[in-house]
């Protein structure tokens, strides 16, 4: 019998999400809505991508959801932690069976953004397995493969008539070929919901 449920070691997420070429997304966050809404389309507008967030505990809980409504990940913000972790979960699971992977920041009082990413079995957290550098007012970073300089993907600024108009918010994520690009997004997300924390605080 042969193993069809070979994982591509990528697809962090989903093998699903990983294409044999470079993928570029665009990133649209509708600044003026209450609960701050993503959407993630691909560069023909086609929607991959949303983000639903809980009013209820607006900053510390959100769902990934592919095109047709269907939860992929839950991130979900750990109470009480010093270096701001974030859990991320198979679906809508909060649970650790279902945990994908972990953010952190890597140290307390930083002014360029790093973060810390370990996947679910790294549970030393020793070694990152990828880590993201850049500064988000700047809408630039770069996501690495651990502490290796190979680059996964790129986040840069997108301006549009629209965005300027409507009070959108664009940025353009580019993710390499056979990486997951969920993953990436997710990522973003995290990173979106630390600097918004790091904003607010800083203007109280």
């Amino acid at each position: 019998m042969s193993n069809t449920n070979v994982v591509n070691p990528n697809g962090i997420i989903s093998p699903q999400y990983c294409a044999p070429y470079a993928i570029d997304l665009a990133i649209v966050r509708k600044v003026m809505t209450l609960a701050d809404g993503f959407t993630v389309t691909d560069v023909n507008g086609k929607t991959v991508f949303k983000l639903k967030g809980s009013l209820m505990s607006l900053h510390d809980h959100r769902v990934l959801l592919d095109a047709t409504g269907k939860p992929i990940v839950t991130l979900r913000r750990k109470i009480m932690s010093v270096h701001d972790r974030w859990q991320a979960f198979r679906g809508e699971s909060t649970e650790l069976k279902d945990l994908i992977f972990t953010v952190k920041r890597s140290s307390i009082f930083q002014l360029k953004t790093k973060l810390d990413v370990f996947l679910a079995n790294n549970t030393k957290e020793k070694v990152c397995d990828f880590k993201v550098k850049g500064s988000w007012f700047e809408r630039s970073c770069v996501v690495y493969a651990g502490e290796s300089l190979t680059i996964v993907a790129q986040m840069h600024k997108k301006y549009t008539v629209q965005s300027i108009a409507f009070g959108k918010d664009n940025f353009m994520v580019t993710v390499y070929p056979n990486f997951d690009y969920a993953f990436i997004v997710a990522l973003i997300l995290i990173l979106d919901e630390i600097n918004q924390d790091a904003r607010e605080a800083a203007s109280n």
